[in-house]
């Protein structure tokens, strides 16, 4: 299996240096169902504006028809690796309540989604988030409420050898080293441009 630990200026926690988004996923590596609950927990408890928790979820585990019917919403290409997963989620935001519109919605959601992905890697799994997904077919297939926002898709499962996805050119890109900008050139101090490190 490949090691894509980050490789960064100064320590960080092991679960946010060994997290990466790959495609190459097992296709006999069950998520149980206590390990997708504890990502769930994870998701659950991530801050947001005000504790307006405006982060919800579609789940559905392989072999469900949730799982399915999330599969069926993916581009080609994404569904071409995503079918592999153990589980197969939908970040949605709500963005109102009775109070009124939701500030920083998407914002919470995302922090949602983070933790769970973290959670995932403590699990022993991975995670990779998809933009490449019909957004309209989710909200039509799921009757979400108007005020309910899809914003990724996530697969979620046991990692497999890059050659799983078949194509040269995928397996190269699942073997590369990751890449990041330079924190120099990522925060700054005083004016733009002037590195914090």
């Amino acid at each position: 299996m490949s090691d894509k630990e980050a490789e960064t200026s100064a320590p960080v926690h092991e679960l946010i240096a060994r997290r990466w988004s790959p495609r190459a996923l097992d296709d006999m590596a069950d998520v149980t169902a206590d390990q997708l609950r504890a990502l769930l927990e994870a998701a659950r408890w991530a801050p947001s504006f005000g504790n307006t928790q405006p982060a919800r979820f579609l789940v559905g585990r392989r072999g469900e028809d949730t799982y399915d019917r999330i599969l069926g919403t993916l581009t080609h290409r994404n569904q071409s690796w995503a079918h592999r997963a153990g589980a197969l989620l939908v970040v949605l935001a709500l963005t109102s309540n009775e109070k009124g519109e939701i500030p920083y919605a998407e914002y919470g959601a995302g922090l949602s989604a983070e933790n769970l992905v973290l959670q995932a890697v403590a699990e022993g799994l991975v995670a990779h988030q998809m933009a490449g997904f019909d957004h309209e077919a989710v909200s039509r297939e799921f009757e979400l409420p108007g005020d309910v926002r899809p914003l990724v898709a996530i697969a979620v499962g046991g990692l497999a050898e890059p050659e799983v996805l078949g194509e040269e050119r995928d397996i190269a890109r699942e073997s590369a080293p990751r890449k990041r900008v330079p924190l120099e050139d990522f925060a700054f101090t005083g004016s733009w441009g002037t590195p914090a490190f």
